[in-house]
């Protein structure tokens, strides 16, 4: 089976269970947008995948491969960090070069015309280097290597608003001429909601969901009105959460939308990703 499969994937530090039972897939050739809020474990499972950490118990599949200290899988998977991992004496050119000395399927001319088209200056050293521009070199990294599996957590830090599209631009031109799993961990998620085809929802740990997001879109959505007529509405309807904004009270619900009945005061509106993801996680999720 081509992806990366994760197999009951448990991990604590201490007292506290970062990941609990973790076990889904992430399918070959599809981009992904892995969600979760601050601490729901997102950056733990990358780094156990990417073989950073290692699991308590569990185990990472790669192809069917076991990716546990496996150079088999070497050439298979690259993680974009939002940690700082290159040596600070090297400038950006030398991190190219060497970049392509670990990876066989490193793209150097590729990675130089990315490089340009950010007006990113190969020749200054790491530490040079703004937040935005260290962003801007660990995508341009990721880009330019040709693996099947490439993870870009938190890609867009630091980045302003004319380069954040430049990379979603440059992701999905990367992604038709040459399909791969492309997994974005990221907070950005009204940004990222038109680029991804599937939600993978971690919260406290465990999944919460994996669906397509046209079909979660589908079966969410809002509906507006007084307290006490959005109250009846409701009485048997999946609700995850409530918003208030003066006398008008809002309902996000799963389930298949209804029509309203002629004359009716109520609104029926569209849910999107964010709001989805929000009331989804809030206090634990629903």
């Amino acid at each position: 089976m081509k992806a990366i499969q994760i197999n009951h994937i448990k991990k604590r530090y201490g007292n506290v269970t970062a990941l609990e039972n973790l076990s889904f897939s992430f399918e070959y050739g599809k981009i992904y947008g892995l969600l979760g809020r601050n601490g729901a474990g997102k950056s733990t499972l990358i780094n156990i995948i990417a073989n950073r950490l290692f699991a308590d118990e569990g185990e990472v599949l790669i192809d069917g491969l076991p990716a546990k200290e496996n150079m088999a899988v070497h050439e298979k998977l690259f993680c974009m960090s939002d940690q700082n991992l290159y040596d600070s004496n090297l400038k950006i050119r030398d991190i190219f070069k060497w970049t392509g000395r670990f990876y066989d399927h490193f793209q150097m001319d590729q990675a130089f015309e990315i490089a340009e088209m950010f007006s990113l200056d190969t020749k200054k050293r790491f530490p040079a280097l703004s937040n935005g521009q260290q962003s801007i070199l660990k995508l341009t990294v990721a880009l330019s290597l040709d693996v099947p599996y490439v993870i870009f957590d938190e890609p867009v830090l630091g980045l302003d608003a004319n380069h954040r599209e430049l990379f979603y631009h440059l992701l999905l031109r990367d992604y038709e001429e040459r399909q791969r799993t492309i997994i974005l961990a990221t907070h950005l998620i009204e940004e990222v909601a038109n680029i991804i085809e599937e939600v993978v929802l971690i919260d406290k740990g465990r999944l919460l969901l994996q669906e397509s997001v046209e079909t979660l879109l589908d079966r969410g959505y809002c509906v507006s009105g007084s307290e006490y007529a959005v109250r009846d509405f409701c009485a048997d309807k999946h609700v995850i959460g409530y918003d208030e904004l003066g006398a008008l009270r809002l309902a996000y619900i799963l389930g298949a939308r209804e029509d309203l009945p002629k004359g009716s005061p109520l609104q029926i509106s569209h849910m999107n990703l964010q709001k989805l993801f929000v009331k989804l996680t809030e206090k634990g999720g629903n």
